[in-house]
């Protein structure tokens, strides 16, 4: 019997499992969440309590026994296999009433998966209660509350038109605007889109209402178990919880314990009884955590993955201006707007071309930061610099190297002091730069170096830069021919890792306009000429396209 009893702790050690995990057969519950884990030892178990080993290795074969469901119809996506395997286990979670953790790297698509996963939940939700025949009963409709950063808000938005537009997204708008038309999720959209500050300023809303799913994208939000955010979050009442993040251990184990307190409560226990199961200090901590974790967390890294990505992957990251910033955008719009008042022809245009142009590269400067027109709004904020430096961030602590371009050396020297205040290894290369080749072998050779920030004239062809496999363009260059050149300083010869380019683009401006316009208009998208490119043909049409 002694011996029998050291196994079984021996076996609950291996999964980072207690004793009181075991206790009181008739708990369900608490079998029924670490069946899975616990049957891979119930032959360990059987020489103590044949009937516990017998339980669990029933629940854990009932739990496995539902097929994969087909991907949902409506979804207007192809996934790549792992990313279908992604939303088969997001789906195998929600059919157990689990929730969990989908923790792949940044980049290979957690949102498109998340919404074959919500879609598939939308059809389920109709068809059951199409099956139930009480009479009269009013069945609410499917809900969805997605908590991001106010970054990637308009990436919900946009993607769920894209790959799911059956499933209506909104922006969540100050709540008064709500009291009437939305006094519950049943009056609203089938996803509501909120980032964590509305979610802080607005909590009594959400905790008053219940939700069919919550996802909580860049859970590493939550990570802090005592922060404010962390506390509200855990109380949205949901049937389903999905904590999105590439990054689930950003500094310390406990950090997992509070996504997983928001996703699967219960879980890992008590933060107390974590600290005590899972010590820093303990080198087998970490293996124990996953094995704990591993049926309710799915992470692959780009290097697993790769041969189901394309060479070169390319995405637009859409940031909204507000305040300040869009008042100022807002104000030179107006201007020039009027400086094509009354033109008619070609002729009347050359006559002002050079101040529309003018105007319209002041409103390119202001889509990237306020102060690049005018050092008097140096203390303005930058929707855009605050999500570069959300994303980077990220990639610094998933240990990757990123090269920032910019066509503005006055927007990368904006980007330096914020760089240091987060404790992000830099460096930087313009015109003025004379040592060009030895920054160039410093960041291919140190990989703490983790942002190479490079002006686009300078740096924007002849450098061999493959130590980065992340490339972000801060703004939209009028040539796209400029931009691909930028691009292939690391897609080239000698990368091995998939790469990946963003372009930070200003919602509802000239910069997402010009790039709608090089997509409709073909011969100037194609333009290859100096550095005017598109700025040099562009037409009264497409003056008006763009301004208006």
């Amino acid at each position: 019997a002694p011996a029998a009893n050291a196994n079984a702790e021996a076996a609950l050690d291996r999964l980072g499992l207690r004793a009181e995990d075991m206790l009181a057969a008739g708990k369900p519950a608490k079998h029924r969440l670490h069946a899975l884990q616990l049957a891979s030892e119930a032959d360990t178990f059987a020489a103590q309590d044949a009937a516990l080993a017998d339980t669990l290795r029933e629940r854990a074969a009932a739990l496995a026994a539902l097929p994969p469901p087909p991907l949902p119809t409506g979804l207007r996506a192809t996934l790549r296999p792992y990313q279908e395997e992604g939303f088969h286990f997001l789906a195998h979670l929600a059919a157990r009433g689990f929730g969990g953790i989908l923790a792949d790297d940044m980049g290979l698509g957690k949102t498109v998966q998340t919404l074959a996963w919500l879609l598939h939940q939308s059809h389920a939700h109709t068809a059951l209660a199409a099956a139930d025949s009480t009479p009269d009963k009013k069945t609410k409709p499917f809900r969805a509350l997605v908590i991001c950063p106010k970054s990637v808000m308009h990436g919900w938005l946009t993607e769920t038109e894209r790959f799911a537009p059956e499933l209506a997204a909104e922006p969540f708008t100050p709540l008064l605007s709500y009291a009437t038309r939305m006094p519950g999720p049943e009056n609203g959209p089938a996803i509501l889109v909120v980032n964590y500050a509305q979610l802080r300023l607005n909590t009594d809303w959400f905790q008053r209402h219940s939700w069919d799913a919550v996802i909580l994208d860049e859970a590493q939000f939550i990570k802090n178990p005592t922060s404010q955010t962390a506390a509200i979050a855990r109380a949205i009442p949901a049937a389903h919880r999905i904590a999105l993040t590439g990054t689930p251990i950003e500094n310390r184990l406990l950090d997992l314990w509070s996504l997983f307190a928001f996703a699967q409560p219960g879980l890992l226990g008590s933060q107390a009884g974590f600290r005590r199961q899972f010590p820093m200090e303990d080198p087998t901590s970490p293996a124990r955590l996953r094995r704990r974790v591993r049926h309710f967390m799915l992470r692959r890294t780009k290097s697993q993955v790769a041969p189901e990505l394309p060479p070169r992957t390319e995405d637009i990251i859409l940031v909204d201006l507000d305040g300040e910033q869009r008042s100022l955008y807002d104000a030179e719009l107006k201007r020039a707007r009027a400086q094509l008042l009354g033109i008619e022809t070609a002729r009347a245009l050359d006559a002002v071309r050079f101040n529309v142009l003018a105007s319209l590269l002041r409103l390119r400067q202001i889509c990237c930061h306020p102060a690049l027109v005018s050092d008097a709004h140096s203390e303005m904020p930058s929707a855009k610099l605050d999500a570069l430096l959300e994303r980077l961030e990220e990639l610094r602590d998933e240990g990757q190297q990123v090269l920032v371009f910019s066509q503005f050396v006055s927007l990368l020297e904006l980007i330096e002091p914020r760089l240091k205040s987060a404790g992000i290894d830099y460096l930087m290369l313009t015109g003025a730069t004379e040592n060009r080749g030895e920054l160039v072998d410093q960041f291919q050779s140190d990989k703490t170096k983790t942002v190479f920030l490079l002006s686009l004239k300078a740096a924007g062809s002849g450098l061999n830069l493959t130590a980065a496999s992340y490339v972000i363009l801060c703004d939209p260059w009028w040539n796209p021919a400029v931009e691909a050149q930028a691009i292939d300083r690391t897609h080239r010869i000698g990368q091995t890792q998939p790469v990946v380019a963003y372009r930070l683009v200003a919602a509802d401006t000239v910069e997402q306009k010009i790039l709608a316009l090089q997509k409709d208009k073909a011969a100037l998208a194609n333009a290859v000429v100096q550095e005017e490119s598109l700025a040099s043909v562009l037409d009264l049409d497409s003056l008006r396209q763009i301004l208006g």
